[in-house]
């Protein structure tokens, strides 16, 4: 997947927290759009209600299980990410407008292209996410996780579409999958539910406290 935003989010001081706040994740999401509008030779129009409910939504859910990250902070940034791709796919906020007649597409972007066409603004929601997450593993630890050859395959992101417009909570789980993790398809959108979380709170000195919540 290519993800041409990834190392300007980077650049951004204090990432972290700086998209949790309403100002900077609207910002940051219209220069994605603009990014990948550059990139890839499609247009989009933004509403700007639907992308505030989203990021509205985000909070209220994300705060309700923020205490997942200190069982594993790594994960839960993932995690968090998720929950914004859900909501993007819930309150779709980005519309593609050129009708995508005026398409870039080389040898070096052929794969996403593809995805491009297939699914502009799920690819951009979901370039969003993913940009996030490696920008602020980066400035958070010193390294990223590494994308799955899965997130170029255009049948993972048929079933993608699919399953995750019918129910966007899947769309944590096929987050995951993009970034070689095994995915909780049963119940994606519950911190608690996650492989990592589990196996942390297996060692976690607040294991028991949050069981019991």
């Amino acid at each position: 997947m290519d993800l041409p935003f990834r190392h300007e989010l980077a650049l951004m001081p204090d990432l972290r927290h700086r998209l949790r706040q309403l100002r900077w994740f609207r910002a940051t999401f219209r220069s994605s759009a603009k990014v990948v509008s550059e990139t890839f030779g499609v247009r989009f129009e933004i509403d700007e209600a639907k992308l505030t409910r989203a990021f509205l939504d985000w909070i209220e859910v994300m705060e309700a299980q923020k205490r997942f990250a200190d069982v594993d902070r790594a994960d839960f940034i993932v995690f968090a990410a998720g929950l914004v791709l859900r909501e993007l796919i819930r309150q779709a906020p980005a519309r593609e407008i050129s009708g995508l007649t005026e398409m870039i597409e080389t040898e070096a972007n052929a794969g996403s292209a593809e995805i491009v066409r297939f699914w502009p603004e799920g690819f951009l929601y979901t370039n969003y996410c993913v940009s996030a997450i490696l920008a602020v593993h980066e400035q958070e630890f010193g390294t990223a996780p590494s994308i799955d050859k899965c997130a170029d395959d255009l049948r993972t992101w048929w079933s993608y579409r699919e399953n995750a417009t019918e129910m966007p909570a899947y769309a944590v789980a096929f987050l995951d999958r993009f970034l070689g993790a095994e995915p909780n398809w049963i119940t994606p959108d519950r911190a608690q539910s996650r492989q990592a979380m589990q196996r942390a709170l297996g060692s976690s000195p607040v294991s028991e406290a949050l069981r019991q919540l």
